[in-house]
């Protein structure tokens, strides 16, 4: 699988089928499947300002269209199945009705962030639309941080890899391993803050959401 999806073949791929390949992976790891979106961004930027066969232009654009098809439908996964997936198991993982509140109500406060700095982060370019989802974050808003998110995302990884060529693989890599790294110390913070203030917060959740 990793020899289907690695930079390389996404060339050889891209030279077949165009940006079909781009529009395809993009929108599929949107939509909560691991794979490679961003990789194939910078491989399709890289390869069209190698050959000058499409332009920077249409990668972007493709590239931001998938971004949002895709999350769009990962919201409507999570919103639907996940949800209730959340509901029938959720006591299984320690997730009960007053930890899905609370979610709910962080992803009123904090959703925007969360789904728009998302999208520059691996794991939460995967999973951030199921989540959003499940935890019923407005969809106009979502839609709307989601929107930018996806085409800043496209024109900074898209347009970087297109005027920089082929150095952006050497800092690509370790850019994503310090965003990466950031993104679990904020989720280990988010963990200890939690146990400690879960009880407030509950209340504050109550408070917003009420019986829904």
């Amino acid at each position: 699988m990793f020899d289907i999806v690695s930079p390389e073949r996404i060339h050889d791929l891209i030279q077949v089928y165009g940006l079909w390949v781009l529009f395809a992976l993009v929108m599929a790891e949107s939509m909560g499947v691991p794979l490679p979106g961003e990789t194939a961004l910078v491989t399709a930027a890289l390869y069209a300002g190698s050959t000058h066969m499409i332009s920077l232009q249409a990668v972007v654009t493709t590239a931001s269209i998938a971004a949002i098809i895709g999350d769009n439908i990962g919201y409507l996964l999570g919103r639907s199945i996940g949800l209730r997936l959340i509901l029938r198991y959720g006591d299984r993982f320690h997730i009960g009705s007053n930890r899905l509140k609370i979610g709910q109500y962080f992803f009123m406060r904090h959703g925007g962030k969360i789904v728009f700095f998302g999208r520059f982060v691996a794991l939460l370019r995967t999973f951030a639309a199921l989540l959003a989802g499940a935890n019923r974050m407005r969809w106009w808003y979502f839609l709307l941080m989601n929107a930018c998110g996806g085409v800043c995302w496209a024109i900074v990884f898209g347009g970087t890899a297109y005027l920089f060529g082929q150095q952006v693989e050497h800092v690509k890599g370790p850019i994503g391993l310090l965003l990466f790294v950031v993104a679990i110390g904020f989720v280990f913070a988010g963990m200890v803050f939690f146990r400690h203030h879960e009880k407030e917060l509950e209340k504050r959740a109550k408070a917003a959401l009420g019986d829904q």
